[in-house]
């Protein structure tokens, strides 16, 4: 177990001695939220915020994990029903491909998120749900940066239905 301990430190203290290899940042956005197979709803506008690690493993490859907030779920279009708020806490864990050397990326992955908080009463929803994400980053600076992802939840949002997450985020950044 010692030894261990002193191979992560190490590793951590050679990644943190060279930047290139190990970047911090944060970013937040805008949510353009649906439930897939759910009746009488539309697209929800929410947000999120939260930070993220980006993880240089080749030139033009990298991987970065991320832990974000974010408010998704949908509106509803009847009357008897109210809008649907499904509070996460989301870890997505990109793979980025660069397409042009630290100005373009294309990105995918697994979400893992976690429900902290919703508004629904008729039903019993799921604490987790699965996506598969994918999109693109675009870096406007050395630092900062634009991104668009699509999120395909792939688990039921309630025991009682089959109804998936669907979620486009758009969002800005900054990697320290």
């Amino acid at each position: 177990m010692k030894k261990l301990s002193i191979i992560i430190l190490l590793l951590i203290c050679s990644l943190s001695s060279n930047a290139q290899l190990l970047r911090f940042g944060i970013k937040g956005g805008v949510n353009f939220a649906d439930l897939e197979g759910a009746e009488g709803t539309k697209m929800k506008t929410g947000y999120h915020f939260g930070g993220l690690v980006e993880i240089k493993l080749l030139e033009n490859l990298s991987v970065q994990p991320e832990l974000l907030y974010s408010l998704q779920g949908a509106d509803s279009d009847l009357d008897d029903f109210d809008d649907v708020d499904y509070n996460y806490i989301t870890v997505p864990v990109m793979a980025k491909f660069y397409v042009i050397t630290d100005r373009l990326s294309l990105e995918a992955g697994p979400q893992f998120a976690f429900l902290v908080n919703d508004n629904v009463d008729f039903e019993d929803p799921s604490t987790f749900d699965f996506a598969i994400d994918g999109g693109a980053s675009a870096y406007i600076t050395k630092n900062f940066f634009v991104q668009a992802r699509y999120v395909l939840g792939l688990t039921d949002t309630t025991k009682e239905a089959e109804v998936t997450n669907r979620v486009v985020q758009l969002s800005v950044g900054y990697r320290f």
